[in-house]
Parts: C-alpha cells; sequence; structure tokens
C-alpha cells in the first residue's frame, strides 16, 4: 500500500451522483449525517462515476496498488467513509478509493484501515523475493500497528496477494517487461524496487 494522489472532482459528479443522491436520500426519508436505518437502502449512484473513478486514478487498486483490468470485472468504488455509517458520504467524490471488489469486501464497513489519500510514505514494505508485506519498523509502534490492522483487514499479505507481488518483481527480473511496465502495473512492487536500489 502506498499514498494516492486525491484527483480533483469530475465536471460532471455533481450533476450525476451527488445532486441524484441527495434527492433520492430526501425522497427515502434518510438523514445524511446519522447512521443508515435497518431496512433502509441507498441508490447506487455511484456506479454512474465508476468510469471516472477509474481513468483518473490509473486503473490501480487503492489499496493493493495494483493494475486493473475492467475486462475481467471486480472494480469497484469502495466508500472510505462507509455509507452505511454516513450516507450523505455515499455521493461524494472525495470519499471514493479505487479498490478492487475482494479488497471493498473484506474492508466492508470497518473503520481500522488506513487511508490511501492521508497515508505517510513509506509505512508499508515489501519483501520483494517472497512478496510479504510488513510494517516499516522505523516508524512508531502505534503507527506499527495500525499499518498491520490494515494488513489483516483486508488481507493485504494473503498468500494470494505474496505470490502476486513476487511474480511481478521476477518477471521485470527476468527481462519480461520494462522498469516502465512494472510502474503501472505494480506501482508498490516498483516503489519498493527503487527504494531498495534493485530497478
Amino acid at each position: 500500500m502506498i499514498p494516492v494522489q486525491e484527483k480533483p472532482e469530475p465536471a460532471n459528479f455533481n450533476a450525476n451522483v451527488r445532486v441524484r443522491g441527495t434527492r433520492s436520500l430526501q425522497r427515502k426519508g434518510i438523514d445524511p449525517v446519522v447512521s443508515l436505518p435497518a431496512g433502509k437502502t441507498l441508490s447506487p449512484f455511484w456506479r454512474d462515476c465508476l468510469d471516472d473513478l477509474y481513468r483518473e486514478y490509473d486503473q490501480t487498486c487503492a489499496y493493493l496498488a495494483v493494475h486493473m483490468e475492467r475486462a475481467t470485472g471486480g472494480v469497484t468504488a469502495d466508500h472510505f467513509v462507509a455509507k452505511s455509517q454516513l450516507p450523505g458520504q455515499a455521493y461524494e467524490w472525495s470519499n471514493f478509493r479505487l479498490a478492487s471488489a475482494i479488497v471493498n469486501a473484506r474492508k466492508c464497513d470497518f473503520s481500522d484501515v488506513l487511508d490511501p489519500f492521508v497515508l505517510p510514505p513509506d509505512w508499508f514494505r515489501l519483501e520483494l523475493v517472497t512478496g510479504r508485506i510488513y510494517a516499516n519498523p522505523d516508524i512508531a509502534p502505534a503507527d506499527q500497528a495500525r499499518v498491520m490492522a490494515t494488513i489483516e483487514r483486508v488481507g493485504l499479505d494473503n498468500g494470494i496477494n505474496r505470490e502476486m507481488r513476487a511474480r511481478h518483481y521476477q518477471e521485470y527480473r527476468q527481462g519480461a517487461y520494462t522498469a516502465a511496465f512494472l510502474l503501472r502495473r505494480s506501482p508498490f512492487v516498483y516503489q519498493e524496487a527503487d527504494r531498495q536500489g534493485l530497478l
């Protein structure tokens, strides 16, 4: 996981998502700043900006820091502040993080996941050969605990993700693609390879 620079709201977002979402909340009698009552559902207007979200955030999962192809499905808008907790945030561009469907499902409504938009640099470290992700041992113990909680919550260090990161680095080392392609395909692997002087 690496910091993600927040992108400006698209010009058509207000009309396509926020205005429609706000009207929907009013029609359904949902208070935008109170937890969603049982039995109430939100209209998924956020889906109408998924193309913009995918393009603006370089087709890269904010949590896994890997490129996602829409052709394979599983590209979602994660609501960083859960829409069940603050329904009004369901329709705010600044609350969206581009995420794989698996990561989004694991994060769910939990609030113990670090925000990629405000993540300090270098909090997450990576063993390139094994793909293991871990907390930077040089940061404060409390911050290390927050990193580990995020890793655990969204499954960043499970076997599948370890294998993926290790394979991306190995393929680069074998000459399958350039450093520029590694940066696009797997930005976290690229960043760690660069930090370790291995590019």
